[in-house]
């Protein structure tokens, strides 16, 4: 088993995520010193908590990834304390239903001015929310770039990771802005890649297909509980015929900050998604 994790430093941002708080421990668990970045301190906590727990190093900030001046002081602080930052995982994100209709398709109703009371069309979603969703989704990974990237230059190089979605590759319904951000983010790593390298920056992605956790029992369902109509399609659409698991996604992850197992891979965007992408569903 590769040695090349153990001791280097990494910032997580979305660390009280599901899939990125699962990240936190396993890295944690191979050495990796790691600091733990989201809006909640209760949440990064009780992940600090169980890294500690099994012998890990790690440590807490809270800080919005879109707040560069803050990610600056971040950075500065994660420096005085370990030294270099090897890895940043770019795990901040989300979606909000405000911008999202409650209809997979245009309805003539949704310009009536007696439609039903829960129906909520393009025209009915809040624009501003629909921003948002963009710039955390887009901004939130760029800035952190920004702020970690010219400290890894100057340090020597690094590795990145990036978190795209199955929407990067073709938009599920009703996800218009999360859609168009997490298209962006793919394309967003293959241009930073490509102008990072002679840095010895690598820069690649994840695009992790539906991975459970309690947003998704809501709008999916669970096998155990039953399947909403949208989770059925999930499963159909999906070979393993099984939801996703955080743990899923973290062989990934030590694959593309291994510098001994990735060395010559960069600007790439990895699928972990059971085999989701390869069925067109007819």
């Amino acid at each position: 088993m590769s040695t090349y994790l153990n001791d280097k430093v990494a910032v997580i941002t979305g660390a009280g995520g599901t899939i990125c708080s699962q990240v936190a421990i396993d890295l944690a668990s191979h050495g990796v010193k790691v600091c733990l970045v989201g809006r909640t301190e209760e949440k990064l906590q009780k992940i600090a908590e169980t890294i500690k727990a099994a012998g890990g190093t790690c440590m807490v900030y809270v800080c919005n990834v879109l707040d560069e001046a803050g990610l600056e002081t971040m950075a500065d602080k994660v420096y005085e304390t370990w030294g270099a930052c090897h890895f940043l995982i770019n795990g901040a994100g989300g979606n909000n239903n405000k911008a999202m209709p409650s209809i997979i398709q245009f309805d003539p109703q949704e310009l009536s001015d007696d439609k039903p009371e829960d129906l909520r069309g393009f025209y009915d979603i809040d624009m501003d929310c629909f921003e948002d969703v963009i710039k955390l989704n887009t901004m939130g990974t760029v800035l952190p770039i920004r702020v970690f990237a010219k400290r890894m230059a100057k340090d020597g190089g690094g590795s990145i990771i990036n978190f795209a979605s199955m929407n990067s590759y073709c938009p599920l319904t009703r996800c218009f802005a999360y859609a168009m951000s997490k298209a962006a983010v793919v394309n967003l790593t293959q241009s930073f890649a490509a102008y990072f390298a002679p840095a010895n920056i690598r820069i690649n992605a994840i695009a992790p297909g539906f991975i459970a956790n309690e947003r998704s029992k809501t709008y999916l369902g669970t096998p155990e509980t039953g399947l909403t109509a949208r989770g059925e399609s999930v499963i159909a659409h999906t070979p393993t015929r099984r939801f996703g698991q955080a743990g899923d996604i973290c062989g990934s992850v030590r694959f593309l900050l291994d510098e001994e197992a990735s060395a010559f891979v960069t600007g790439v965007t990895i699928p972990v998604d059971g085999g989701f992408l390869t069925l067109s569903g007819i």
